[in-house]
């Protein structure tokens, strides 16, 4: 999956906000939780995360308070989470989620 500027700077300027985090690449697979769209989901990649919070981009109808699932291409064991805020950017939509259940060890893992 090839990122333009522009859509690592929508998720750049999301992460500003928090400033604990680290750049990772991670490919998952997102899910959307909300009732009536549990079978929209999409391919992307995490950009930057920590163990309680992650930022990616998408192009599901997902917004602040919504719920989502997130499935390592590995196989490592999905995480949900909440949608805790959205940056708008060019027509393009950056994510920050925090995890449901604490923090996640494959957030730190290639």
């Amino acid at each position: 999956m090839a990122l333009i500027a522009d859509e690592t700077g929508c998720a750049e300027q999301l992460a500003k906000f928090f400033p604990r985090l680290s750049v990772v690449r991670i490919p998952v697979r997102v899910a959307s939780l909300r009732t009536g769209q549990s079978k929209l989901q999409e391919s992307t990649v995490l950009q930057f995360g920590a163990g309680e919070i992650a930022i990616f981009l998408s192009n599901l109808p997902i917004e602040f308070d919504d719920r989502v699932r997130l499935s390592r291409e590995d196989g490592k064991r999905p995480v949900e989470a909440t949608v805790i805020a959205l940056q708008y950017h060019e027509g393009r939509k950056a994510v920050a989620v925090r995890f449901l259940n604490g923090p996640y060890d494959w957030m730190r893992q290639p």
